[in-house]
């Protein structure tokens, strides 16, 4: 379904959704075909079972929504350098306190 039928059928709720269908324009994620997995009347318990969910399917493209938003305004998040390897061999830790800087 798309934003606008979701927004006709779930009046004034929380839901979670999943992305079947989504692409990027630039730093915008555009979300094409979503499929509701639950509604919920506060936000508490929808943000607590799309951490229950995503914990067990991380590979899904999960959110939650309130439907009084017109739009979807999803904006992607560049994560640059938080998995780099630091610049000694693992083994090596011990001699850290006498390895001279660059």
């Amino acid at each position: 379904m798309q934003w606008n039928e979701i927004r006709r059928h779930y009046p004034d709720q929380w839901l979670l959704l999943e992305a079947l269908e989504a692409h990027t324009e630039g730093t915008q994620r555009i979300l094409d075909q979503l499929a509701i997995i639950r509604s919920f009347d506060d936000s508490q318990s929808a943000l607590r079972s799309y951490a229950e969910l995503h914990r067990s399917a991380p590979e899904r493209e999960l959110y939650v929504f309130h439907t009084s938003r017109a739009t979807l305004d999803v904006h992607e998040r560049s994560w640059l350098g938080i998995r780099q390897r630091p610049p000694y061999q693992y083994g090596d830790l011990h001699d850290l306190s006498r390895r001279r800087k660059p």
